[in-house]
């Protein structure tokens, strides 16, 4: 499974941004598909999850009514619409896939496949 993430880039605040993330390789009805973002010098942070039937949402806090995820099965691609950005959202942001197990949805663990990140950046 190779995971493809897209639609980073840099943005006013208060501005949106929908960043995408293709699957590829075998399929993975099951997984729980999820976001996390990693800022300069901070540990990498759940943002949103989503299972494949659109179950199982969870958003941090601060993403809380202004960023939505999804997924598109038919294409196999998770979402993540970005609404009313600041600058504390500026990070990389990885999604991840992965089978249901013992972790938490929200810890990284619970996730094996990782896509390269994609950067964003929101300009006061």
């Amino acid at each position: 499974v190779q995971l493809q993430a897209s639609g980073g880039g840099l943005v006013q605040v208060g501005g949106s941004l929908r960043l995408s993330c293709a699957a590829t390789g075998r399929a993975f009805s099951a997984y729980v598909m999820a976001w996390f973002r990693q800022a300069p010098g901070m540990e990498r942070d759940v943002v949103a999850t989503i299972n494949r039937n659109g179950g199982s949402l969870f958003y941090a806090d601060s993403v809380k009514d202004r960023f939505t995820i999804s997924v598109d099965n038919a294409k196999d691609t998770v979402y993540l619409q970005m609404n009313s950005l600041k600058p504390e959202d500026t990070a990389l942001y990885y999604c991840a896939a992965g089978p249901p197990g013992p972790y938490s949805v929200r810890s990284g663990a619970a996730y094996r496949y990782w896509g390269q990140g994609t950067q964003v950046t929101v300009s006061s």
